[in-house]
């Protein structure tokens, strides 16, 4: 389900001429009744709201005074979002004349012709209000305060994000509201700018109209008007000629290339424009390679699990992201600890819709092939998943089918994506015949099947700096950590860490460090298993320079690595 709640203005779209017709009360309990929200948002002050409107307590919060006052009916609880009005500023426009005004909790409001004389009054006290039309009616707020504004703070009250939330209206103050949810309407009685910019316009005016788009909603979700509408996507990057190419949270994707291609890359670029469209995103990351996201909550350490519990207590909040590190969990437990944690985040994106997006990295650690356990509870679609491998065919096949899209990276997609289509037995289309490089990818929609084009991948507008726990103290795998072997492999020395490594690189002989130098290890290490170009490039130097000694090549070394990691943000 997509949308978990309808917003609805009052007057002019719910009301006509003031009241609300008995068929439209009875399709607003249908729609409440399919565990859905409704939220009521007017500029009416509430006193008058309850008056012409006795039924108001079907909805489960109303936003009042243009967005100025909350209101939850259940509990008889208001909540004013500014300030009262100044006394001095009520009583000037007493005094100048102003007929027909009303004073509210933080609304002053009156009609049009005083608009003149409200604005000669904030001028000559030089006061910080604002002046908001709808039709004839004027309404005076504190700056910033509109429906937009309104509606946040109910959304937060009653646990939904406006990517949640379905909207209509017909006024002019109503498309700051509109435009704030993820599909916005117009009733057929609406001004015709309130009509351009909605998603859709009904057929229907007034309560009919809302009526009509409630059933629309019930029917399907609204899932024939999914691509029409341009609050649902996401930029991943632009193709040769230079059109964007989006995915939508209706969409289930895989991810998927060699080492070091720029999987992480993306998924920093991906992870940067949800939250700029505040989609709500959590990740599951095995390997600590999201450690340094200004905008979501860490859980988890190398020395600390994550609970279930604190998890759902981030979640629990729309606006706040979260990354799950599973490092201080041991490789074999963490398909044991991703099978108690996949079932309750799925329960929560039922009930409210989000995380919007669930990011796995390292899915093929989590969801092995041949792992049974969880293969009962995994749902056939899984909208607004990200899943990202090197090894598409280590994924159990019931999860690999999951992914509508893939995307894939590195120089050699027709052997990546060959490793998707056979586990699965499927038939690989014909791909653009090109070696890809760095900043491009091969895109392959499945479902709705779509020819494989060849684009180039958005980037991060924030470098990233490698300041990770995971490689500068944490327990790398085996097949990831590094090997002092020596000349005669009579060593075995294993780094699963960077300070490991240079403890290491301290104390074994010059022969064994000028050995693996020589070949180019290093780099190779800092590259492939770090995932770290910059510092592979830096090492690739000294390696080459043929007269360097061992305690120089250390020391220089050391010092690249101890720069990268272990220095302040």
């Amino acid at each position: 389900m997509q949308y978990y709640a309808l917003a609805t203005d009052y007057d002019g779209t719910l009301a006509k001429d003031g009241r609300v017709d008995e068929y439209t009360i009875d399709v607003l309990k249908r729609f409440q009744a399919s565990g859905r929200k409704l939220v009521l948002v007017t500029g009416r002050e509430l006193d008058e709201l309850m008056e012409v409107f006795p039924q108001h307590d079907i909805f489960d919060i109303i936003v009042a005074e243009n967005g100025a006052l909350l209101y939850k009916p259940s509990e008889r609880e208001e909540k004013a979002l500014g300030a009262s009005p100044p006394e001095l500023f009520v009583s000037e426009l007493k005094r100048r004349g102003i007929q027909r005004l009303s004073v509210g909790r933080v609304i002053v409001a009156t009609w049009r012709p005083f608009e003149t004389t409200v604005l000669e009054v904030i001028r000559d006290l030089g006061l910080e209000l604002q002046v908001i039309f709808n039709k004839d009616a004027v309404m005076v707020l504190p700056t910033g305060i509109n429906k937009a504004t309104g509606l946040k703070s109910a959304l937060k009250e009653i646990g939904l994000s406006p990517h949640n939330v379905a909207a209509i209206g017909d006024a002019e103050n109503d498309h700051a509201f509109l435009g704030l949810c993820q599909c916005s309407a117009s009733v057929a009685n609406a001004l015709p700018m309130v009509k351009e910019t909605s998603d859709i316009v009904m057929k229907s005016g007034h309560g009919k109209g809302v009526s009509e788009f409630i059933e629309m909603i019930l029917q399907d979700d609204l899932k024939d008007y999914e691509r029409e509408l341009k609050s649902n996507r996401i930029p991943v990057g632009t193709t040769e000629d230079d059109k964007k190419v989006y995915v939508r949270p209706s969409e289930s994707l895989l991810l998927t290339g060699s080492s070091g291609a720029g999987k992480t890359t993306f998924a920093s670029a991906f992870l940067e424009a949800l939250e700029e469209l505040e989609y709500q995103y959590c990740i599951i990351d095995p390997e600590g390679d999201y450690q340094d996201f200004e905008n979501a909550v860490i859980l988890g350490s190398p020395k600390r699990e994550p609970t279930i519990d604190e998890i759902m207590h981030v979640l629990g909040q729309p606006g706040q992201n979260c990354i799950v590190s599973l490092v201080g969990i041991s490789m074999e437990h963490r398909p044991e600890f991703f099978e108690k944690l996949l079932p309750v985040l799925l329960k929560l994106k039922a009930s409210t819709g989000r995380p919007h997006w669930i990011v796995i990295d390292e899915i093929h650690h989590l969801l092995p092939a041949g792992w049974e356990p969880l293969m009962l509870n995994i749902p056939r679609e899984m909208p607004g998943l990200l899943m990202i491998t090197i090894h598409p065919d280590h994924i159990a096949p019931e999860v690999l089918s999951i992914a509508g899209a893939i995307l894939a990276i590195g120089k050699y997609p027709q052997k990546t994506l060959s490793k998707f289509s056979s586990t699965l037995g499927e038939n690989l289309p014909a791909l653009p015949e090109a070696e890809l490089q760095t900043g491009e990818a091969i895109a392959w929609w499945r479902m709705p099947a779509m020819k494989p084009f060849k684009f180039n991948t958005i980037t991060p507008r924030k470098e990233r700096k490698r300041h990770h726990l995971k490689y500068a103290e944490g327990e790398l795998p085996p097949e990831r950590s590094f090997y002092f072997k020596g000349r005669e492999s009579k060593l075995m020395l294993r780094a699963q860490n960077l300070m490991i490594f240079l403890q290491m690189a301290e104390g074994v002989d010059d022969d064994t460090w000028l050995f693996h130098l020589r070949k180019g290890d290093y780099s190779f290490w800092f590259r492939n298993m770090i995932k770290d170009e910059e510092l592979a490039l830096e090492t690739e130097k000294i390696e080459q320079e043929k007269n360097i000694s061992a305690r120089e090549s250390r020391m220089q070394i050391r010092s690249k690595v101890l720069n990268r990691y272990t220095a302040p943000e």
